[in-house]
């Protein structure tokens, strides 16, 4: 091989090699913290992710191909709920996560349930997602009509770190009981199903979006009620806790449950005032284009409540800057 040849070739390898680079420093992922596989919060991250994702050479969004944010790599990943979530969003393990809106205020003030912790000043909002509703379930033939016949139970409140346990425990206190009060368990999702239909626990309790997954596939394998969370209790909780709201799941949510009144809270996408402003800008952007709502109407029953009309109710924490700038740009924010 001749001189020139060699410096040619060189050169060539050069050239590939500052290539890669380049094509890597635009490459971007992106975490998305959601909840356990059996409930709401995991497949609505799932579309979302999908949503705001453009990994390189996809095609143009106008030739039908993804209209996500360029480079952009976005992932769910299954968690064990809001206050794991936050905490996690907070240490810079997940670039972003969903949270309860009671959860996300109270981690941001270090107040509530977070009272004693440095305060989270560092979490932001992206948006207002969905509602979420507080599920009681138990067996049709428990007994258990009341949040007061959960005394002496064996009741599962989920896993510490999720926005269920912290909530169920705020249940229970309104109610004049406490974790004392019955044999708690700490079952997630299916787990939790199974041990119901199983005997070996009374009840359980989940905050989801209505319909959720596992409890769909539960009614249609056992006989099951969803008791209510209503009366004096339900007042002095939503009389304290302004992020909780008297609500209804419908009749017919589940196979052969009732009505049900009970009580539900927001669920919000947060991350962290460090992300780029402009990458914030640009998946506050993609989360709300036409294409999105395309894939939230059909990818989760909960996706056609996702709207850029209620993207900032009952928002308790700050908005990230990126955000902001687009709820602005749009007319959404004054």
């Amino acid at each position: 091989m001749t001189n020139f040849m060699r410096t040619l070739a060189a050169g060539a390898v050069v050239a590939v090699g500052l290539a890669g680079a380049a094509a890597a420093q635009d490459l971007k992922f992106f975490t998305i913290g959601t909840g356990g596989t059996a409930y709401t919060y995991y497949p609505v991250g799932g579309v979302i992710a999908n949503a705001i994702s453009k990994p390189p050479g996809s095609r143009p969004c106008d030739e039908g191909g993804s209209c996500g944010v360029d480079g952009l790599i976005a992932s769910a990943v299954s968690s064990r709920g809001s206050v794991d979530n936050v905490n996690a969003i907070n240490s810079g393990l997940r670039n972003s996560g969903f949270a309860q809106s009671d959860v996300a205020y109270w981690a941001f003030t270090g107040t509530g349930t977070m009272d004693g912790q440095p305060p989270a000043t560092d979490l932001r909002t992206i948006a207002a997602l969905f509602e979420e509703h507080i599920h009681l379930v138990a067996r049709a033939d428990s007994g258990i009509n009341s949040v007061a016949d959960l005394k002496g139970k064996r009741v599962s409140l989920d896993e510490p770190g999720s926005g269920t346990y912290v909530d169920a425990g705020l249940i229970l206190a309104a109610n004049g009981l406490s974790a004392d009060d019955v044999t708690a368990e700490a079952l997630k999702g299916n787990a939790a199903s199974d041990a119901l239909r199983n005997g070996r626990i009374d009840a359980f309790f989940v905050v989801a979006g209505y319909p959720t997954g596992s409890l769909v596939e539960l009614a249609s394998a056992a006989d099951i009620k969803l008791v209510p969370i209503d009366g004096a209790g339900a007042e002095a909780l939503t009389e304290k806790y302004g992020f909780f709201a008297q609500s209804d799941i419908p009749e017919g949510t589940y196979e052969g449950v009732g009505a049900t009144t009970t009580v539900a809270v927001g669920a919000q996408w947060f991350t962290s005032a460090k992300e780029d402003d402009d990458l914030i800008y640009e998946i506050t952007k993609a989360l709300w284009n036409d294409n999105s709502r395309k894939l939230l109407d059909v990818g989760h029953a909960k996706g056609k409540t996702i709207t850029p009309d209620t993207g900032l109710n009952g928002i308790g924490v700050p908005l990230h800057a990126g955000a902001e700038r687009f709820y602005r740009e749009a007319g959404l924010l004054k």
